[in-house]
């Protein structure tokens, strides 16, 4: 884990802190070419009635309108929770090169955490994946909001 990982995972929290103020799952995910930020995304599934509005697509749409290309490469996105098949089949079309996100996620995360899909070896394409940096903090913005959650009437 370096410095630079560290600054855009932070970016990618302040991403999903204002996913969280509009009450969507507080995810957030900033896609990386040359040490620029070339796509910002948090969750809008809630607000957009889009059930593929999930940050990594929301900074992936972005980036990619940035660049005028549909291919991410040379690109890394950083992502506040492990990315879900949907998220880790676009990041894999994009040709993204690297995944790195904060929190796991046991129940649907792709890169591991339920399932492998970076590890298929059919897949023509194959990004590498790190997760644990700032996990803490990633991990804790989502129980907070699922208590908060839980506790409304």
């Amino acid at each position: 884990m370096t410095d630079e990982d560290l600054r855009f995972m932070k970016l990618a929290l302040e991403l999903a802190k204002k996913a969280e103020l509009k009450d969507e799952v507080p995810v957030g995910a900033v896609i990386v070419q040359d040490g620029q930020v070339i796509g910002r995304g948090m969750n809008t599934s809630i607000s957009d009635h889009d059930p593929t509005s999930h940050a990594e697509i929301n900074a992936i749409r972005e980036a990619a309108k940035f660049i005028k290309n549909y291919r991410l490469k040379d690109c890394s996105i950083y992502v506040t929770l492990e990315p879900c098949a949907m998220c880790v089949g676009a990041i894999q079309h994009a040709r993204i090169g690297k995944i790195i996100y904060g929190a796991p996620d046991p129940k649907t995360g792709a890169c591991g955490g339920i399932v492998n899909l970076i590890g298929v070896k059919e897949i023509n394409h194959h990004a590498e994946a790190m997760g644990g940096v700032l996990e803490k903090e990633c991990s804790q913005i989502l129980k907070d909001f699922f208590l908060s959650k839980r506790k409304k009437p």
